[in-house]
Formats: structure tokens, sequence, C-alpha cells
């Protein structure tokens, strides 16, 4: 069996376990050996059905009796349910959606269940346990779950069977295919040895520096483990390879972007002081530094590549108004050291919505308006130029055409937009800096669209809000040097954030309606957009923006104005609706988390988060510094439902965590890779999540990549390494 081979030439497969596999994405004899365990069955974990408890995960053996498939009384869920036995007792056990199931097993049949024991008005049940058959039941084991302790140093009685703690792994299953089927799939292919002709794509000397185990070792150990300690170090293996493999993408990237030249930016620091000057704030010390070292990069022949954390509230955009001020003030010298006469520099400065890009738009205006030079906008939605001719205070709307006109010709400097500034209309001059603020992976592919003919790149710097472990930005920002803005700008207060209860909802609207009546503005944030139909999904304890607006109107705010923000409006509904919420005409928002990158309103001093237990900490972080934009006091409610102690623990440390990147790596160990926010879109797998929360691991992994790529930029002697790189992302591309 080689691991090439389609899966349905070398087993028997009926059609459900056809489409079973095509739905796991799983297709060749090389998927099945890479669809790893996602836990190991500890016999010793078995629990007996009389000592189960609500809210516990456990197992249980015994005997099926009663199954049948039926549908749920009020929501016509299909689901099966049935009982299981053992010596002590029975439990009901119920699968929902998957009524299926009352047909793969058989009344009197022995089976491993593992499920969540769940309190219900009639008793308790197992809730959509995971279940084996047991061809040996009944087992020993059964007897030995009721049988006295064996004295220390007695040997088993005759028949009494010893299991093993790791006996049992359990896969990823779906509709067709079970742990089972895996379990005796994988055991068919050990015994063609099928892994004798394996071999390592990392390379042998990082695999003895780090102990590490071989490919063919750490895939027996993966689905055969012996004990705890084999399964452990095989994990880490494949973890250190997914983040090694991202790593020498990440500086592949970096290397290759450096080969362009680009324009020696070298500011007068008279100049860069006057403009600081101008902000409304002193520049905290971490915003002088960033600007240090991005001031450094762009005196260099080659392109920057930076990435500026800055918790919420921080000031990176004025970091970043600083940078383009340097640029667009810098007249490049040809190679001779002569002015050359093709003018100012120009920047591109690239937001994720339309509603940051507009705000981005007003907030240049005042930082450049003492200076003669045009600022563009360029949406969905439209182009405006300032300053207007008719009104040298304000901006005008102007047609596409003529604002690409100008900034072909050079003419608007600075030009601000969404995704539309990298589409092949969109035409520099001399583009001599490209900031993206809060934009998902600006990859390979999209840079390359900046770089001119003549291999001149603009600088670039990322900018992020989004508080991400040290380890992860690591990970997944290798090719970008890192800054971090972790001081506020003097004045900002603390906000006050307090955990309410339901009981405490009456005097919290009360607090809010003082600030109302103060002029303040509130924020409430909800978990989805519409109540759900009752016919077509379950009805969830989750508040809704649009109906939770009607709600305070008619019951707790009728004398002010509600409005609704999410992200099903149209552009111009979105707008319009920020616009009056700006302008005061509306006084409370409803709204999803659409608000979370960017939207600053100051005068917004109190947030209401509702359901905020189905939020990350850090995503909750950045909600609440929605109200930190000016120097009034701000209040952040967090509306939790859960009676969990553990989930508001969790929601404590919002009230105690110094700033998002501190809550952002609490997140990581309470919740881990589920706790941050879009993981899946990084393309880091469960493992590769395991290495994140290790930064000696996230390190060694760097340090190795940085390593051969300097050595051998294109990995010509690591084919095979290379071939994997490939295989893990897609948007790796050696020449």
């Amino acid at each position: 069996m080689e691991l090439h081979d389609k899966l349905e030439t070398k087993f028997r497969l009926d059609e459900n376990q056809k489409k079973a596999l095509r739905r796991l994405n799983l297709f060749s004899v090389a998927d099945l050996l890479f669809h790893f365990p996602i836990r190991y069955s500890d016999i010793s974990e078995v629990k007996k059905i009389s000592d189960l408890t609500p809210g516990d995960t456990a197992t249980v053996y015994g005997k099926v009796s009663k199954l049948k498939m039926k549908k749920a009384f009020r929501s016509g869920i299909p689901m099966a349910e049935g009982e299981v036995a053992d010596l002590s007792g029975k439990i009901k056990i119920t699968w929902f959606n998957q009524a299926y199931l009352a047909k793969m097993l058989h009344d009197g049949e022995s089976v491993k269940l593992t499920g969540k024991v769940t309190q219900s008005k009639n008793g308790i049940y197992l809730a959509n346990p995971e279940f084996e058959k047991m061809m040996d039941m009944p087992v020993d084991m059964h007897e030995s779950l009721f049988r006295p302790p064996r004295l220390s140093g007695t040997p088993p009685s005759q028949g009494e069977r010893k299991y093993e703690g790791f006996s049992y792994p359990v896969y990823a299953e779906t509709k067709g295919i079970t742990s089972k089927w895996f379990y005796h799939a994988i055991e068919k292919i050990f015994k063609e040895k099928t892994l004798d002709n394996v071999a390592d794509y990392i390379p042998s000397d990082i695999l003895s520096a780090y102990h590490l185990p071989t490919l063919k070792t750490a895939l027996v150990w993966m689905h055969k483990p012996k004990n705890g300690k084999d399964a452990e170090s095989a994990r880490k293996r494949f973890a250190f390879e997914e983040v090694f493999c991202i790593q020498l993408e990440r500086q592949h990237d970096k290397l290759e972007y450096r080969k362009n030249k680009s324009f020696q930016i070298k500011p007068n620091e008279n100049d860069v002081q006057d403009f600081l000057k101008r902000f409304p704030f002193e520049p905290t010390n971490s915003q002088k530094k960033s600007i240090g070292t991005i001031l450094e990069d762009m005196a260099k022949t080659f392109p920057m590549s930076r990435l500026l954390e800055g918790d919420v509230g921080s000031g990176k955009t004025a970091v970043a108004a600083t940078a383009a001020y340097v640029t667009v003030e810098e007249r490049p010298k040809d190679k001779n050291g002569k002015m050359q006469n093709f003018g100012n520099l120009q920047v591109g400065y690239m937001a994720p919505t339309e509603i940051l890009a507009t705000q981005h738009f007003e907030s240049f205006i005042q930082y450049f308006k003492h200076l003669p030079i045009n600022i563009g906008l360029i949406t969905g939605s439209g182009c405006r130029k300032f300053p207007s001719k008719l009104n040298p205070s304000g901006w005008t709307t102007i047609s596409r055409a003529q604002l690409l006109k100008w900034t072909a010709n050079g003419e608007i400097p600075i030009l601000i937009g969404t995704h539309a500034l990298i589409q092949k209309s969109v035409r520099f001059k001399n583009l001599g800096l490209v900031v993206i603020d809060e934009q998902h992976r600006f990859g390979t592919a999209q840079r390359s669209k900046l770089v001119r003919k003549d291999n001149i790149a603009p600088h670039l710097l990322s900018m992020t809000a989004t508080p991400i472990p040290r380890t992860l930005a690591l990970t997944i920002y290798g090719d970008l040097d890192l800054s971090l803005l972790d001081e506020m700008p003097a004045g900002r207060k603390q906000i006050i954030t307090e955990i309410i209860t339901p009981n405490k909802r009456p005097e919290t609207y009360e607090k809010i309606k003082l600030e109302l009546a103060a002029g303040r503005q509130l924020y409430v944030i909800c978990p989805r957009i519409n109540e759900p139909d009752p016919e077509k999904e379950m009805a969830l304890n989750v508040k809704s923006a649009v109906a939770e607006a009607k709600i305070l109107k008619q019951t707790v705010f009728k004398e002010y104005e509600i409005g609704v923000l999410h992200s099903q409006m149209s552009k111009d509904k979105k707008e319009k609706v920020m616009a009056d919420f700006s302008a005061g005409k509306i006084h409370i928002l409803c709204a999803t988390s659409v608000v979370e990158v960017g939207v600053n309103v100051p005068n917004a001093t109190v947030i209401i988060i509702e359901g905020a237990e189905r939020f990350g900490l850090a995503q909750l972080h950045q909600l609440r510094g929605r109200v930190i934009r000016s120097t009034h006091q701000a209040y952040c409610y967090i509306f939790a439902e859960a009676k969990s102690a553990k989930t508001v623990e969790r929601l404590k440390a919002l009230k105690t965590a110094k700033n998002g990147f501190e809550l952002a790596e609490l997140d990581l160990t309470l919740r881990g890779s589920g706790g941050l926010g879009g993981t899946k879109q990084w393309g880091i797998t469960d493992i590769g999540m395991e290495a994140i929360k290790n930064i000696k691991m996230v390190e060694a992994a760097r340090t190795e990549a940085v390593r051969l790529i300097q050595q051998d930029p294109e990995l010509t002697k690591y084919p095979l390494l290379k071939q994997k790189v490939h295989q893990k992302a897609g948007e790796f591309h050696f020449e």
C-alpha cells in the first residue's frame, strides 16, 4: 500500500462511507494517516451509570435497548433515543439531528458511550454520545467496575484482562464513518508496512536538536500510543512542523520583498517634531518609539515591512499619519544625489470598511489641513477630494475617472480607500508608503500588485488593534517586524467595567439614563442580527440587535432615539446610521460586533454587551474600546446570562487585565484556540494552535526557518520539505 493510493482502491467502501470520507476531505492513504485522533479514550475514566452527575463528560460501558427514531415535540428536530444499562443502573441516551443512529445500533448490543451527562425535567440523559460497538462485551472490564480493588502486588485473577490507558483513539467522525472504522483502517495500513517507505521532510539535525520523533515514529504514536508520553511527543512533533512550515513561507516572503528597492526617505527631524505638536495630545513614549523605528526603516534602500500592534485607542492612526507626512514631504533624489523633478511621493491608506475609510479621510483632513496637500477617498460608494475649490476647508465629491487621473499624475499625494486601492485601475505615480489598517493577512499576491515594473516597492506598514498573543503574532506575521503600542494617551480615564447579572439590569439601566441625560450616547451590542426562525432554527437564548432595539424603545429608553447597525444593511444605510449617531441624532445604537473595528464616536461613553459569554475576551476588549475615545468617564456593562463559575471568572479578567494583549494571552490559556477569533482564516490546525501556546517552540521554529531560508532561499537541498510547505501554505510560491 502506497501513500498516494486512493482509499476506494484499498478499502471496501459502501456509498455512505465514500460520502463520509469526502466530507472529511480524506481521499488517499496519506490523508488517512494525517487524520489524527482528537483524543484517546482512557479506560480508567469509565464510570458506573449510578455514579453519573449532570455536567460530567463521561464514558460508560453497557447494553443498549429501546432504540427508536422520533422528532422533538416543539422544534421537530429528528433524533434518536434509547437506554444504556450496566450492572449499577441505566440512563437514557439522546442523539439530536442524528436519527439514523437508531438504525446503526441494535437492542442488546454492547457499547462504549462517551457523552455529556445532561439534566432535564425528566431526569438525566447522555447527550449526543460518541459510540463504539464492543464485540467482546460483556467484558471483564464490566465486572472490574464492580469488583473491589485488588490489593497492590496481587496478580490478576484468571480471565481478568489488563487494559491499557490509551487503547482506543477517538477520531473526528461524520455520518457513515466511526472511530472504529478509522482504527481498523489504520491497523491495515500499519500491517502492510506502508510506513517503511515514508521519508521524513524535516531535516534530521532539527529533529535531533529538539528531541522530536521521526515522521514514521510520530505517525505510529499518534494513532497507537502505548502511553500518554508517546502521544504527547508525537503531537509536539506535528505542532512544531506546522509552525515551522508557516515560518518558512513567511521568511521566504520577507526575503523576496526585500529584494526590491524602495525610496529612501530621510525626514527632517524638526519638521517631524512640528507635525507631532499639532496633535491634540502629547504622544506617548511607545508612539514616539514606534515612529522612530518606522522612520529608520523608511530610510533604508529596501522596503519596510512592519506590523504596528496597538490597543484600542492607543493612537495607531497618529503614528501612520506621521509616516504619511514624512513620505509626502520627501522629494527623492536620484543615484547622483540630485533632487528628482517628478514631485513628492504618494501614500495609499487601505481600510477594511467604507465606514472606517471615510473616518480616516476626515481624520487626515484635520492632520494635513495646514499644508497644501490634496487628499483623496475612493470607495465602492464614490470618490471625494480635499480641499474643495469652492470650500477650501471642506471636501467635495468628484468622479472616479477624475480621481484616478489625479492619482496617476501625482496630484493626489494621499489616497485613502477600501480594497479598491489595489485594483488595476488605480495607478500611482510614485507610491512610497502603503498603510494597511485592520486587514487580514496582506500576503504575497497582494503585495506583488504594489511593486512597480522597475522593481521599486513601497514601504509597507500594517496595523491592527486586534490583540494577538505574541506567539501567534510571531507565527502568522513572521514576515513582518513588530512594533507595539502598549500605552494610552494622557488624560484617558480607565473604563469602569461591571459584570451585570440578570437581577441587576434595572438599576444598571437607571445609571445609564443619567449618562444619557448628561448628553452622552450608548452602544448596545448583541450577538446576532435577528431573532431565530422557530420553524428553521432551535430557539437560542441570545439577544438580537433588531429585536432589542424595539424592546428598549418600548420599555426602557422611550424618550431616546434608537438606531440599528448590522452587516446585512446596505452601505448607504450603514453610513446614514453612523452619520446620525456621530451627529447625536441617534442617542442609542443597537448593533452587532460590526462596530468592533475602528468606529469612532467620542461622545459615546457607555456600552452594553449582551450575551458576553459568547465573545472571546480579546473581542470583548475591542468592543469596549469603542467608548474610550474621549476624556469623559466611560462605562462598560457586561450583561451575562451564564451561571458557570468558570465563565464568570473569565469575564472578570476584563476588570483586572492591563491591556488587550494580556487578555489575548489569557484567552489562549483559558479557551484554547477557539477563544481567538479567526484562527481558521490563518490556516492553523488545532495541533498547530497547541504550539502557539508554547513561546519556546514558536521561537525555535522561527530560528530554524530563518537559518534555512538564509542558507538556501529556494530550499533546493530540501525538496521534500519544499513540497510540504507548498502543501501547507497555498500562498508560498518558490520560483
